[in-house]
């Protein structure tokens, strides 16, 4: 029988450093990722593939700047521009790896890349307070000049320089959902909700692209409970989920409630930075009714799909624990 999911994967797995980010790397990191989601849709699922853009909207922002300075009469890329924009190179990178590694597991399943919309509050109090850094680095002096001439928020960043803040809403709706429900209907394996969708807010009947940054495991739970999916994958830099990380006594997790999840939630096993929102994408997955949830790396992706690794999240589960 056919299993739904939706796998996200992070910007960050097909950009791992300064170093490697070329679009060659990115070729090559995208192969080897989407070898792990053919071997899952081998064993029967039909998945749905979002992805971070971190790293590739930070390229777009920062050509935007330097082109900016070299000629003013070219205006800079708005970031809802800026995410469509990523979300069309990074759907043509993973799209044409997942094809090429489909049809080599022997698999005639069509991949289809979708420009997708995330709907978010314009009343969400993230937009009072920006948060989320993008974008090149500046002088205190062009920091200034650039708050003044385009609405900025910048701040100091870690003693390298100033940088422009914006918000990060939650996402409230998916609006390309029925669209790509149908897709999966079909058994296409579908590439959506890519940088967690493009924000936009209400307006006059229609919608109007924000300055914002959605996260993408919000996005990409929101998604799944939407379509009602077996099973919610989150991809990230380790195999399992720890408690007391780094520490000597360290644990990794196998199986766990959500209730015990919330447990180590407010306990502050799980941080904002690092793992804390995939975290809370997990749990509010499973509150909005989903059955399952998945944290591994993309390399152990299979592995973890046939038991020998990974972390699984679910309402009612009993917990086991791994030492480490």
């Amino acid at each position: 029988m056919t299993r739904t999911a939706v796998v996200a994967i992070g910007g960050n797995a097909l950009v791992a450093d300064n170093a490697h980010g070329s679009i060659e790397d990115q070729f090559g990191a995208a192969h080897r990722v989407c070898s792990e989601i053919a071997q899952m849709v081998a064993a029967g699922w039909t998945t749905v593939v979002t992805h971070g853009n971190g790293p590739q909207a930070g390229f777009i922002i920062r050509r935007s700047d330097i082109v900016a300075h070299i000629d003013t009469t070219i205006p800079r890329i708005g970031l809802d521009v800026a995410v469509a924009d990523s979300q069309g190179g990074i759907g043509y990178i993973v799209g044409n790896s997942l094809t090429n590694e489909l049809r080599r597991a022997g698999l005639d399943r069509e991949v289809a890349a979708l420009v997708t919309h995330t709907l978010v509050d314009a009343a969400d109090p993230a937009f009072q307070h920006p948060t989320k850094p993008i974008g090149s680095w500046y002088s205190r002096e062009d920091a200034e000049q650039l708050a003044a001439a385009e609405g900025w928020t910048v701040v100091e960043d870690s003693g390298r320089g100033f940088r422009r803040v914006v918000a990060s809403p939650r996402p409230v709706r998916i609006l390309e959902l029925n669209a790509i429900a149908a897709l999966v209907e079909r058994g296409l394996i579908v590439i959506a909700v890519g940088g967690g969708g493009i924000p936009v807010v209400a307006e006059g009947g229609g919608y109007r692209g924000v300055e914002a940054v959605i996260d993408k495991d919000f996005a990409s739970g929101l998604l799944a409970a939407s379509l009602g999916v077996d099973l919610f994958v989150i991809t990230t830099g380790v195999p399992q989920v720890a408690v007391d990380f780094g520490k000597p006594s360290q644990r990794f997790l196998d199986r766990v409630s959500a209730e015990e999840a919330e447990r180590y939630f407010a306990e502050g096993q799980f941080p904002p930075g690092s793992m804390g929102p995939k975290i809370r994408a997990a749990l509010d997955f499973l509150s909005a009714g989903g059955r399952e949830v998945l944290i591994t790396s993309p390399d152990r992706l299979a592995a973890a799909l046939r038991g020998e690794t990974g972390t699984r999240l679910t309402t009612t589960a009993a917990v086991g624990s791994q030492g480490g």
